[in-house]
């Protein structure tokens, strides 16, 4: 399960892009707090505090207890906006978390066991479809990953999600038919063997004319082949007749 992280906050005066912009300059990033059943509350949050949050990774799926001037609030960050030439964070929304409440968000997928996978052992390669789950989850229970256990697959094996050991209350959210996390295929020079042969026997024999029949379809050395009856075929047209003998 994500763990809490605490993070401090001050109300930023005003809305619009001149506020914001007065907070960066001071080192801060603006942000918004919404959710629950109160309103909308703008905010500045420390640039180096955040920017090492966002750092450690899985920071969208991370819960804070945002402390905004004393008062404390659980919220999930919902969107990142960064800086399209620095790649920086420049603003950041959070979403209040009210107790018994959902949230839906993308979990990364994580595999072990690849050392004990016969499919591995025997040269297979492991082809990971899902990088990440799009799941619906209690806020109190928001799993940091999910993990797949591809220790017992063999080549041409497949996990798909409804295989998965999900933690209590997590639901995945598929679109489609296509539930594939993971398979063992062969590796790429098994696959061109195996196309190669199934090339050759799918190609059709052809055989050789008996000798025979080639010899006799073939004319004579030195003259036309001789006609039906044992005559001689006329002579080409235009041929001069050879003299006669003195």
């Amino acid at each position: 399960m994500a763990q809490v992280q605490e993070l401090k906050a001050e109300v930023r005066e005003g809305k619009g892009k001149g506020p914001a912009y007065q907070a960066r300059l001071k080192g801060q990033i603006p942000g918004i707090v919404y959710g629950g059943k109160g309103e909308p509350e703008t905010v500045n949050v420390d640039f180096r505090t955040l920017e090492r949050h966002v750092e450690a990774g899985s920071f969208l799926t991370t819960l804070f207890m945002l402390d905004i001037a004393g008062k404390k609030t659980r919220v999930i960050p919902r969107q990142l906006q960064l800086d399209p030439v620095s790649d920086r964070p420049v603003h950041v929304d959070f979403m209040r978390l009210t107790e018994g409440s959902s949230v839906r968000l993308e979990i990364p997928v994580h595999f072990k066991g690849q050392e004990a996978s016969p499919g591995l052992k025997k040269g297979g390669v492991l082809n990971i479809v899902r990088h990440e789950l799009n799941v619906i989850c209690p806020a109190d229970n928001i799993p940091s990953a999910i993990i797949v256990d591809v220790a017992a697959l063999d080549i041409n094996e497949t996990v798909h999600i409804t295989d998965l050991d999900l933690p209590k209350g997590v639901k995945v959210l598929v679109k489609g038919r296509d539930n594939t996390v993971c398979s063992i295929v062969a590796p790429t020079s098994v696959i061109e063997e195996q196309k190669a042969a199934a090339a050759a026997a799918a190609a059709p024999v052809v055989e050789a004319a008996p000798a025979a029949d080639a010899a006799a379809a073939a004319p004579a050395a030195g003259g036309a082949a001789p006609a039906a009856g044992g005559k001689a075929a006329p002579a080409a047209a235009g041929a001069k007749p050879a003299p006669a003998k003195k």
